[in-house]
């Protein structure tokens, strides 16, 4: 055997062993997507090898670049997109906020209205859960206050960061609104996960909204209170309406309340009742009226004096009265 020839083994035999040490061990992984496409290679030209859904668990096998090997529990082994995959880890955090979505009350109902990111926790720079397409059903849980990092215009692409298009932003830093919501995606349970506010139209029934923009009030949440006879053999809700004026980014979750009652006789919503001094917390908290000897009653905590208090409020047919004042009330959780 040559020297040249046993050099170029030993030089062949090194990149393998450095290569094979460099191979990370096989990790569990799971689709974060519905319909991926497994590959023979990483290559352009590719032939397809399987399809995973969300959630399936993944064994991945290797990496290179932003492509991942994996291997289904069936045994097809091809290659993924990492931005495809949630690690272990994430899918046991997202399976916790699952279960704790569970736990709260809905506040408002809505659907995307442009192509948004579903994030772990509130901030851009948290890992992606899932990417929503539009006019995904959501419905919204919790409202938290982030504040954005300032960006140069110049620097902010039309179709923004990630997926997310900014509006029409300043160099100067601001806060925005992100949600925690339930998002009803075809082909697999409802997925939590946190979203900025401003992606999601709410699907606020009519003709609340005309009301509302004829007050310059932005609805934050509605509550339907009880049911009323409206047309015969027909019955009509009687709402609270909770919102505020000006951007997001503000310190309460709404500053305004209104409550609308059906006028039989006018066959039209009336305001009964208007609060416009309150620093407002979710969630708003409702009591059946059959619980409270045919009264509807609501109750929120309000921090306009600094701690949390209870506010308590009952109606009485179409009047509205505030009830009580509790000592303080818990402070939310975040």
């Amino acid at each position: 055997m040559s020297i040249g020839f046993a050099l170029v083994l030993v030089i062949c035999a090194g990149f393998y062993l450095r290569a094979l040490h460099r191979r990370p061990p096989p990790q569990t992984a799971y689709a974060g997507n519905s319909h991926v496409t497994l590959w023979d290679t990483t290559a352009q030209v590719r032939e397809p090898v399987a399809t995973v859904e969300f959630g399936d668990r993944l064994t991945v096998l290797d990496r290179f670049e932003d492509q991942a090997r994996v291997r289904t529990t069936k045994g097809d082994t091809g290659w993924i997109n990492t931005d495809d995959l949630l690690s272990a880890a994430l899918w046991q955090q997202m399976n916790s906020l699952d279960a704790t979505a569970d736990g709260l009350p809905i506040e408002a109902r809505g659907h995307t209205r442009v192509l948004s990111n579903l994030h772990i926790a509130p901030g851009r720079t948290f890992p992606r859960i899932s990417q929503l397409g539009k006019e995904i059903p959501v419905d919204l849980i919790e409202r938290r206050v982030i504040e954005a990092p300032a960006a140069p215009a110049s620097a902010a692409a039309p179709s923004g960061e990630n997926g997310e298009a900014p509006a029409n932003e300043s160099t100067e830093a601001r806060k925005e609104d992100w949600w925690l919501v339930r998002a009803h995606v075809a082909d697999h349970t409802p997925l939590a996960g946190w979203i900025l506010g401003r992606f999601v139209d709410l699907d606020v029934p009519p003709p609340l909204p005309n009301y509302m923009a004829a007050a310059a009030m932005r609805i934050v949440a509605w509550f339907e209170l009880n049911r009323v006879a409206g047309a015969p053999d027909q019955t009509v809700p009687q709402y609270l309406v909770v919102g505020v004026r000006g951007a997001e980014g503000q310190p309460c979750d709404f500053t305004l309340l209104r409550v609308f009652t059906w006028s039989q006789k006018r066959q039209r919503y009336e305001t009964a009742f208007v609060e416009s001094d309150v620093c407002g917390q979710l969630p708003v908290r409702l009591v059946p009226a059959a619980a409270t000897g045919g009264d509807a009653s609501f109750s929120f905590a309000d921090a306009s004096d600094g701690a949390p208090v209870d506010r308590v409020y009952r109606m009485h047919q179409t009047v509205v009265r505030r009830e009580r004042e509790a000592a303080a009330a818990p402070a939310r959780g975040h």
